[in-house]
């Protein structure tokens, strides 16, 4: 059994760590979670310690990428389990701040994308990327770490963080790493622990409708009809309601022409069954 895992509370401790570390001449990838751990957030552990002498993963339910009517409240917490699953997957520091060590009272200050926070879930999930890129900002200042690691599954996410490094000259390395899947190819989330078993088999169908859609339009079917295609599929298979069933380009996630494809794209999908939204993308 590995030993138990460092936890730095504080921005102060955590720079000490990570200065002692840089002096050492050793490099320092960062990977921020939101807790409730699960095999995709490990193999970011796992692929960070290929880039890197040392590992910080953090733990922070941020309430500011949460909406009202959200599961901010039910998302589910268990730092023990955490910080164990991180010191078996090679993990070198837990850092785990509480909301007012990340918000100081009087904390006024927002992050905001434009165009890559447009659409698709900027439309579903209103103030949500305002959320993660502010969250995102403070933890790549707070650790300063020569990369950072974030899982292709929230691909949109992915593109707005790539985003604000580039335009706020943030000196890290994002790294993005690709989804880990159920045998059934579902990909692993946090929020998959609230499906049912009817719920998790019904589940498992977005990601064929997904793989349906990358095949269609490598046969030149057009992205109009693999769009709406994939929008009936997704109602077939027994899901409440679907926020989006999308073509779009791979880096800037603009709208693509109706026709068969002419450029790198991403198909991207959000779909809910009982309480649980589901998301996933797949590259063309």
């Amino acid at each position: 059994m590995p030993p138990p895992l460092p936890v730095a509370r504080t921005v102060a401790e955590l720079r000490v760590a990570v200065a002692g570390w840089k002096r050492a001449g050793e490099r320092v990838a960062m990977v921020p979670t939101m807790g409730a751990l699960h095999e995709g957030h490990l193999s970011l552990v796992t692929l960070a310690r290929t880039r890197a002498e040392r590992v910080v993963a953090s733990v922070f339910v941020n309430p500011t990428q949460f909406g009202p009517n959200e599961d901010f409240d039910a998302y589910p917490r268990d730092e023990q389990r955490d910080a164990a699953l991180l010191a078996g997957a090679g993990c070198d520091l837990l850092y785990a701040p509480g909301v007012a060590e990340m918000y100081a009272n009087g904390f006024s200050t927002t992050v905001t994308v434009s165009g890559v926070t447009e659409h698709l879930d900027g439309i579903a999930r209103p103030g949500h990327f305002a959320g993660v890129a502010t969250v995102v900002t403070k933890l790549l200042l707070q650790c300063g770490p020569d990369l950072a690691v974030f899982g292709e599954k929230d691909y949109q996410q992915l593109q707005v963080i790539k985003r604000l490094v580039r335009d706020l000259d943030i000196p890290v390395e994002v790294l993005g790493a690709p989804t880990a899947r159920a045998e059934d190819g579902l990909a692993l989330s946090s929020r998959n622990a609230y499906l049912t078993p009817p719920e998790r088999e019904i589940a498992g169908r977005l990601n064929r409708a997904l793989a349906d859609a990358v095949d269609r339009l490598r046969e030149g079917v057009s992205v109009e009809r693999v769009e709406a295609t994939g929008r009936a599929a997704l109602e077939r298979a027994g899901f409440q309601k679907t926020d989006y069933f999308e073509v779009r380009h791979a880096e800037t996630l603009e709208r693509l022409d109706p026709g068969p494809l002419q450029a790198p794209a991403r198909v991207l999908a959000a779909a809910i069954i009982g309480r649980t939204r589901l998301i996933d993308n797949m590259a063309v």
